[in-house]
């Protein structure tokens, strides 16, 4: 895996123990902890891809409620997993992690300019935001790798579906942490 990010989506207070938790949440945070610290030891970007809703938005207002509010406490990432000075966030108003953001123009910037070849997608939710943001960088050429340890959703049939749907789809690399930070060692 060459010139890689990881990205960590939506492990936010809201999604952790707040408005829209899921239990199973509690799973992945140690795992994306050694993901994360594994990537900064050998100089890959971690970017952090955050819900930051106003009242309007779709996902506020029509399917999820109130969750992940612009500026609250419920959209910041969770103590865990706070971003570190050198790493990036990008706020997110819909699922995808690329959509009216900064997200592509980031990635296309790193590595002195030459870009990201792959993205590794950890957090909340498989089904959810990892297939969508999985779908925007499909589009946009970026290789996907996704942990299995390192994504979750609200039941483990979300989770598995999920899985199968990147993979099949957007030809998304199922991998376990351990398994990425191996490679992470060879760059």
């Amino acid at each position: 895996m060459s010139r890689m990010a990881v990205l960590v989506l939506d492990m936010l207070n809201d999604f952790v123990t707040g408005n829209l938790k899921t239990d199973r949440a509690a799973r992945i945070i140690k795992p994306i902890q050694k993901l994360v610290e594994a990537a900064r030891a050998h100089g890959v970007p971690v970017i952090y891809s955050n819900d930051a809703h106003l009242s309007t938005d779709f996902e506020v207002v029509e399917r999820w409620g109130k969750h992940a509010m612009k500026g609250s406490l419920g959209a910041q990432v969770i103590p865990e997993l706070a971003p570190a000075e050198k790493d990036f966030v990008v706020e997110k108003r819909v699922y995808s992690g690329f959509y009216e953001t900064s997200l592509d123009s980031l990635l296309q910037s790193l590595y002195k300019g030459v870009g990201v070849e792959t993205v590794v997608l950890a957090g909340l939710h498989t089904h959810i935001c990892v297939r969508h943001t999985a779908a925007s960088a499909f589009y946009r050429g970026y290789k996907i790798v996704v942990p299995s340890d390192g994504v979750q959703a609200f039941t483990r049939k979300d989770h598995e579906d999920g899985l199968k749907y990147l993979k099949n789809v957007y030809s998304a690399e199922i991998k376990t942490i351990d398994e990425i930070i191996e490679e992470l060692k060879k760059i």
